[in-house]
């Protein structure tokens, strides 16, 4: 009779961070589950730069906060429930600071970026929407490169609600940045 995992079993947090580093593997710990991010494609880091770029510009002009990306851990939670992911842009309010730690973000940004690709892409929609509206993460952009359109969501009584889908020839405005108007043509 072979041994079996026993799925009551969680990771904790301090398993995640024994993680021998790795330049070539990320991870993020979900619900008690190690799960491998896989590398991105080229299309995917293009999108990442060109986006994080122009709203890092929009964020620095006015002195709102920090513009990060992936990999950089966020930790959700505390104690043995903490989950950690890495999103592929966030930003963090100015005011909201004491977050930043030197090896991770303690807590919820005020905006998180996912770049949906077919082996995230239902995790992003799904688990991690709900992750992120439990811990008062304030808007939430999924980034579909194949349809090339962003969908915007702010969070709710009930979680997110979709405030629109710009296309790629469409101007993304955000209701958390005001004045932003992001040519999608530029990030597309």
């Amino acid at each position: 009779m072979g041994l079996r995992a026993d799925s009551r079993i969680k990771f904790r947090y301090e398993d995640y961070k024994s993680l021998p580093e790795s330049e070539i593997r990320r991870y993020e710990l979900l619900d008690g589950e190690l799960v491998m991010v896989p590398s991105p494609s080229e299309y995917h880091q293009r999108l990442s730069r060109n986006l994080g770029f122009l709203l890092w510009q929009y964020v620095q002009e006015r002195d709102l906060g920090q513009m990060y990306s992936a990999p950089l851990d966020v930790v959700l939670g505390q104690g043995s429930g903490r989950e950690i992911v890495q999103p592929d842009i966030f930003f963090i309010a100015k005011a909201r600071a004491s977050m930043i730690a030197e090896t991770e973000i303690r807590g919820a940004p005020d905006l998180i970026v996912e770049i949906l690709s077919p082996a995230t892409a239902r995790r992003d929609r799904t688990y991690k929407s709900t992750l992120y509206a439990r811990y008062g993460v304030k808007e939430y952009w999924l980034v579909d490169p194949e349809s090339r359109v962003i969908e915007l969501l702010t969070l709710g009584p009930r979680g997110f609600e979709r405030v629109a889908c710009y296309s790629e020839r469409a101007v993304l405005r955000s209701p958390l940045l005001p004045g932003l108007r992001l040519a999608l043509t530029e990030v597309f």
